[in-house]
C-alpha cells in the first residue's frame, strides 16, 4: 500500500473507527499486492512522434494520411463533428457512442495543401494536417480554432499499448469549460485536473479534484467560435491547461495550451465547432440524446437517513402540515448486512410497500440507493445467482475480487458485459414490486467504503468490455455508466409504459442516455453552494443536462441563512433535492423557524408554479441536447464579459437567475446580455449587456425575464398558464412549450408561441403551426405592461 492509505488508515486506528481503518488498511494492502502481481512492471520505454508523411489512401469523408512513424484515419461525419485516430484507432467500439458511429459526408474530400501537408474541407470546419502530423481546425473563414501538435507515444521497449501524450493550442482569448463534473468550474483555469473518478472519501469543497464523474470533454469557448474536443479513452490521465493571454498595443499574444496524458488507450479524438445549440446538438447526435425523467421526477425531491417508516411518514407530514410542495421521498431501505441487493430491512420497513401506496395516493413517490455490490455469503438468493452466471469481477487469477463495502466484504458485478447487465437489470424488478418509483446509484465509481476514495477494484482486476478483455484501468471511468445503463435497460423491461427515473453520482460521456447525476456529498457551508452551481453548469455542457446538488450540504449543520439561499438556487436546477440525514441533522424546513419556513414556501410554490417550463425544458433537451441549466453566454459567446461570469445562469431562453452565493448579501451585480430584462419581482426593466444591481433581500433571490419570454406555468386551477413578457418595442419575441402527456413515451407536440406589439391591441401572442396562425392553447397573462420605467 502507498503511503496516503496508510497515513489515512491509521488516523483511524485507535479511535471510534478503529475497526474501519483496519478494515480499509487491509483493502489497501490487498488491492497494492493484486496489483504488483496482476499488473505488467513498467520497464525502459522507447518515444515515438508519427514522423513524416509518406502517402494517403483517400476514403469516404476522408481518407488515411500515413507517416513514417504511424498513421492517422481521419473524416469528417454526416452531423458535421470530424474524426480522427491514430495507429488504427477507429471510432468504434465506444463506450461514448449511442450506437454505431456516424456515416461519413460524402461531400468531405481530402485534398492537398502547401509544404507538403492535406487538407480536409467541410461545411463547418476545415481541417488541416501538416506534413509532421499536426492537426489544425479552422472555421470556414480560416481562423484556428485548435491546433493539435503532433502526439507523443511512450511505449514499452518490449512490445504493448503504452502511454501518449497530445499538446494542443487554442486562441488567446479562449476559455475552458467541460471535463465532467469540477467543482471549480464551471469556466476552468490554469492548472491539473485528474481523469479518473474518485469519491473524496468526505465531503468536498471548490478546492477538492477530480469527484465522482470526469469525462475528457472540452468545450472552447472563443470570439471565432465554440468547439468541443472529446478525446475517446476511458484510461487514467490528466490534462494540463492554460488560458491564453492577448498581447497589449504591439505585444505578441499568448496561445492557450492544453496538455492531455493518458496512461494508455487508443489516441482517437472527435471534433464539433458553430454556436454552442449547434455543438451541443451534434454532441447528442453522437453520443446520444438526454433521457427525459418523468414529470413528477422534475418536482420536489427530500432526501434523509430515515431509521423506520415512522419517520418517513413524520417528515411526510410535517411538509403537509406546514403546506409546502413534495413529490419524492428518498430512502435507503437496504438491511444494514446487505444481503440482498434489493432486499427490505423488515425492522425499519416491514411494510415498505404499502408504505409506497399511502404516500403515492398523497402524490409522493419513493426511490431508493443502490451500491454496485453483493455480499460474498454464500447461500444469499443474489450471490449464489451471481456465482451461477459468472456475473462477479475477477482478478487476475481467475478469483472473484472482494472489497469492502458496506455490506462487508462483497463481491461486484462486472458491468462492461451485456449479459451482466442483463442480469443486474433484471434485479430492480424486487424494488418495482415494493413499491419503489426510481433508483440512485451511489459508491459505484466503484469506491471502497474505507478505503477513503480509493477504488475497491485493484487496476488489475479483470473485465469483460464488452468481449474485448482488459483491466479495470480501462473500465474503471465507465463502471458507473454501464451500471446506469443496466438500470435503464432493466426498468424498461420491468415497466415498459413508463419512463425510467434512474440518477447516477459516477458515469462517463454518455450518462445521458440513462439519466442524470446529483453532486455527491458536498460540504456544508458557501464554498460548497458555489460549488454545487459550478457542478451543474459544467456537467450541462458535457451534455448530462440533468443534475443537482443535495441542497444544504452534505455533512455538519447548516445556518438559516445558508438554507435558504441553497434552497432559493435549487428551485431552479433541474433535480431539485433537500437532504438530511444523521450526519447533517435535521434539515427539514420548519426547524429553522418560521421566518425562513415561509421564505422556502416561497421558493417550493415557485418550483410547483414553473414545473411546466421544467417539463418543457426536459423535453427539448432530449430534442437539441441543450442543457436547461446554461450560462450567461450561451446565446452570445464571443461576449467576454458574459464568458467570465460564473454566478448567474440562464434556466431556458425566458429566465435570468443570479443566486445570492454569499452570506449577509441583500442585493447583488447581476450581469445581463444584451436586450431588455424584466424583474420578475418588482417588474423593473433593465436593459443589456451589462451589469445592474439588484435587489436580494433573504425572501428571494434576483430572477430577471427576457421580454418577449413566453414562459410555460402551472395556473391557480392546476392547468397550464402562458406567462408572456412584454417584448421590447418594435420587436418580437416567443417560447416553446410541451405539454407532457404523461409518463410515458407518447411523442408530445412542440408548441411554438410568438409574442408581438399590435398597434392598439397591446401585446399579441400567437401560436404558429403548420397550418398558419392560430390562438394560444392556454390563457394568457402578459406582464411587464405599464410597469416602473426601464434602468
Amino acid at each position: 500500500m502507498d503511503g496516503r492509505d496508510l497515513v489515512r488508515s491509521m488516523k483511524l486506528v485507535g479511535s471510534a473507527g478503529a475497526a474501519q481503518g483496519l478494515r480499509s488498511v487491509r483493502t489497501a494492502w490487498r488491492r497494492r499486492r493484486a496489483d504488483a502481481v496482476g499488473l505488467p512492471a513498467r520497464g525502459a520505454e522507447r518515444a515515438r512522434v508519427p514522423g513524416v508523411v509518406r502517402d494517403v489512401a483517400p476514403g469516404p469523408g476522408g481518407g488515411t494520411i500515413r507517416f513514417s512513424r504511424s498513421e492517422l484515419l481521419i473524416r469528417v461525419a454526416v452531423n458535421g463533428a470530424v474524426f480522427w485516430g491514430w495507429d488504427g484507432a477507429a471510432a468504434e467500439p465506444s463506450y461514448a457512442l449511442a450506437g454505431r458511429c456516424p456515416d461519413a459526408d460524402p461531400r468531405a474530400v481530402l485534398e492537398p495543401d502547401k509544404d507538403g501537408g492535406w487538407r480536409l474541407v467541410a461545411e463547418r470546419v476545415t481541417v488541416v494536417v501538416s506534413r509532421h502530423g499536426a492537426i489544425e481546425v479552422r472555421t470556414p473563414g480560416g481562423v484556428v480554432l485548435r491546433r493539435d501538435l503532433p502526439p507523443r507515444w511512450w511505449e514499452p521497449a518490449d512490445g504493448g499499448p503504452g502511454r501518449w501524450m497530445q499538446r494542443s493550442e487554442v486562441a488567446a482569448d479562449a476559455r475552458f469549460f467541460g471535463l465532467g463534473g469540477r467543482a471549480s468550474g464551471p469556466r476552468l483555469r490554469a492548472g491539473t485536473y485528474r481523469l479518473w473518478n474518485t469519491d473524496p472519501g468526505r465531503a468536498f469543497d471548490r478546492d477538492d479534484d477530480p469527484l465522482y464523474l470526469t469525462m475528457p470533454v472540452q468545450l472552447v469557448v472563443a470570439d471565432a467560435a465554440t468547439h468541443l474536443a472529446f478525446h475517446d479513452t476511458s484510461w487514467d490521465g490528466s490534462v494540463r491547461l492554460r488560458e491564453g493571454r492577448e498581447g497589449a498595443g504591439s505585444g505578441h499574444d499568448r496561445v492557450g495550451m492544453s496538455e492531455l496524458w493518458m496512461d494508455g488507450g487508443p489516441l482517437r479524438c472527435w471534433v464539433m465547432a458553430g454556436t454552442p445549440a449547434r455543438v451541443l446538438l451534434a454532441w447528442a447526435s453522437l453520443t446520444g440524446a438526454p433521457a427525459t425523467p418523468p414529470a413528477w421526477a422534475l418536482g420536489h425531491h427530500h432526501a434523509g437517513s430515515f431509521g423506520s417508516e415512522r419517520e418517513v411518514r413524520r417528515v411526510v407530514a410535517g411538509y403537509q402540515e406546514h403546506d409546502l410542495p413534495l413529490d419524492v421521498v428518498h430512502v435507503d431501505v437496504g438491511p444494514s448486512d446487505g444481503r440482498q441487493v434489493f432486499a427490505v430491512d423488515q425492522e425499519r420497513f416491514a411494510k415498505l410497500s404499502v408504505l409506497a401506496e399511502e404516500l403515492r395516493r398523497d402524490g409522493v413517490r419513493l426511490v431508493s440507493q443502490v451500491e454496485p455490490t453483493v455480499r460474498a455469503a454464500p447461500g444469499d438468493a443474489v450471490h449464489d445467482s451471481g456465482v451461477v452466471e459468472d456475473v462477479f469481477v475477477r482478478d487476475a487469477s481467475g478469483r472473484p475480487v472482494e472489497g469492502t463495502a458496506r455490506a462487508g466484504e462483497s463481491v461486484f458485478p462486472d458491468f462492461t458485459h451485456a449479459r451482466v447487465r442483463a442480469w443486474w437489470g433484471g434485479l430492480y424488478a424486487e424494488g418495482i414490486a415494493q413499491g419503489l418509483s426510481g433508483f440512485w446509484h451511489g459508491m459505484n465509481e466503484p469506491t471502497s467504503f474505507t478505503a477513503f476514495g480509493e477504488s475497491t477494484l485493484p487496476r488489475s482486476a479483470r473485465h469483460a468490455l464488452e468481449g474485448r478483455g482488459g483491466d479495470h484501468r480501462e473500465a474503471h471511468n465507465v463502471y458507473g455508466l454501464c451500471m446506469a445503463q443496466a438500470a435503464y435497460e432493466g426498468l424498461r423491461k420491468v415497466l415498459p409504459d413508463e419512463r425510467p427515473f434512474v440518477f447516477s453520482r459516477s458515469g462517463w460521456a454518455g450518462l445521458q442516455r440513462y439519466g442524470g447525476t446529483w453532486s455527491g456529498e458536498v460540504t456544508t457551508g458557501w464554498p460548497g453552494l458555489r460549488a454545487s452551481l459550478s457542478l451543474v453548469l459544467g456537467l450541462g455542457l458535457c451534455g448530462v443536462p440533468c443534475s443537482g446538488p443535495d441542497v444544504g450540504g452534505f455533512d455538519g449543520g447548516s445556518s438559516p441563512e445558508l438554507y435558504l439561499r441553497w434552497m432559493q438556487l435549487g428551485a431552479y436546477l433541474p433535480l431539485f433535492r433537500t437532504h438530511a440525514g444523521r450526519r447533517a441533522g435535521r434539515r427539514e424546513p420548519w426547524e429553522f423557524g418560521p421566518g425562513v419556513l415561509e421564505h422556502v414556501r416561497v421558493a417550493l410554490v415557485e418550483r410547483r408554479r414553473l414545473l411546466p417550463y421544467f417539463v418543457t425544458l426536459a423535453h427539448l433537451a432530449r430534442r437539441t441536447g441543450a442543457p436547461s441549466v446554461r450560462p450567461l453566454w450561451w446565446g452570445a459567446p464571443e461576449d467576454r464579459g458574459l464568458r467570465d461570469c460564473e454566478d448567474a445562469f440562464l434556466l431556458g431562453d425566458g429566465l435570468l437567475v443570479a443566486p445570492v452565493l454569499d452570506p449577509g448579501a441583500e442585493r447583488r451585480a447581476v450581469q445581463l446580455p444584451r436586450g431588455l430584462w424584466y424583474d420578475t419581482a418588482t417588474g423593473t426593466a433593465y436593459r443589456g449587456p451589462g451589469q445592474v444591481f439588484v435587489a436580494a433581500p433573504l425572501g428571494r433571490i434576483p430572477v430577471l425575464a427576457r421580454a418577449g419570454a413566453v414562459v410555460p406555468v402551472r395556473g391557480e386551477d392546476g392547468g397550464v398558464e402562458l406567462e408572456v413578457w412584454a417584448p421590447d418595442r418594435g420587436r418580437t419575441g416567443g417560447g416553446l412549450v410541451v405539454r407532457d402527456a404523461g409518463d410515458g413515451w407518447e411523442e408530445p407536440e412542440v408548441e411554438r408561441y410568438v409574442a408581438r406589439w399590435d398597434g392598439d391591441r397591446g401585446v399579441v401572442v400567437e401560436r404558429e403551426g403548420a397550418d398558419g396562425v392560430r390562438e394560444p392553447s392556454y390563457p394568457v397573462r402578459v406582464r411587464g405592461l405599464g410597469g416602473p420605467g426601464q434602468m
